[in-house]
């Protein structure tokens, strides 16, 4: 007999506009596999695929939304064949907010309610409210949104769905050359082109900033060790405030001409110093970007 290990399989519902968007988001980042809108009716279908032991997919989070009440006719049948399966731990978390902060959220956005599409959204709120009061009570788990901030929330959904011992919060150094252009989607961009420079060193240039001399001559400097001492004091100081706000990654940019030597040395050097505080990740854009390659 197959023995299949555990699913844990959280579905997200709730009242639009009460924020499971940031929800689903925050538990992509807590290493969910997530899917957005699945169709009720094939739900056991696609938890039957997951039952392959080849997959190591053990935690999986599903967006319901409204589409109507054929709609969640479908999901309740479907819920009723998951309560048979005794390898998938189900729970369904449903978020809530006031009436007049629905409103409110939808005219911030200019969108239309999905109930109302050409009416006011608190028609479309109130039809939305009677549609879902089944699957409310049904609900293990309620969220009310209404005064919390989309990094509360996350922080709510943290605290209940996350292990002990997950960080969240992950710093990606990256380094690159000006002269190939800035990344656009750095955080942070440092420059230290005003460090000395390998490449003028005839046995260094062919190098890159992974090679031990390289990294030896960029720190050699007083300048390269003025810098680090204040550069990761910043940073020491800024990241718990980026994990503070509720970002789940922070990437941080070091450049130089040509992104081979000193931000290659650099980028190496900012991910290892903060390994023991959070999960860090270190790449090189244009390292093997030479003249004429």
């Amino acid at each position: 007999m197959t023995q299949h290990r555990e699913t844990s399989l959280v579905i997200i519902t709730g009242m639009s506009g009460a924020g499971k968007t940031v929800a689903v988001q925050s538990f992509e980042d807590l290493g969910y596999y997530c899917v957005d809108n699945l169709p009720p009716a094939l739900l056991p279908k696609f938890l039957e695929l997951m039952k392959d032991a080849s997959n190591n997919i053990n935690k999986v989070a599903l967006v319901i939304d409204l589409r109507g009440r054929e709609f969640f006719d479908a999901l309740f049948k479907s819920l009723d064949v998951l309560s048979d399966l005794d390898w998938i731990d189900e729970h369904i978390l449903f978020l809530d907010a006031q009436d007049q902060t629905l409103v409110s959220r939808y005219k911030e956005t200019r969108r239309s309610h999905p109930l109302a599409p050409n009416g006011l959204p608190l028609e479309g709120i109130k039809k939305e409210r009677q549609l879902l009061s089944d699957l409310r009570g049904r609900a293990q788990h309620f969220i009310e949104t209404t005064n919390l901030k989309p990094k509360e929330l996350r922080e709510k959904i943290v605290r209940k769905y996350g292990e002990k011992e997950q960080q969240i919060f992950s710093v990606h150094a990256i380094s690159f050359g000006f002269k190939y252009g800035m990344p656009i989607d750095a955080d942070l961009v440092f420059d230290v082109r005003f460090l000395p420079n390998p490449h003028y060193v005839e046995h260094l240039q062919p190098q890159t900033g992974l090679n031990p001399d390289v990294r030896e001559y960029v720190f050699k400097w007083s300048e390269t060790q003025k810098f680090l001492d204040k550069w990761l004091d910043l940073l020491s100081f800024m990241l718990p405030q980026y994990k503070k706000e509720g970002k789940s990654q922070l990437v941080i940019a070091i450049g130089c001409t040509g992104g081979q030597h000193r931000s290659v040395a650099l980028a190496e050097h900012v991910a290892k110093y903060f390994s023991h505080q959070y999960t860090t990740h270190v790449s090189h854009r244009d390292i093997d970007k030479r003249k004429g390659h």
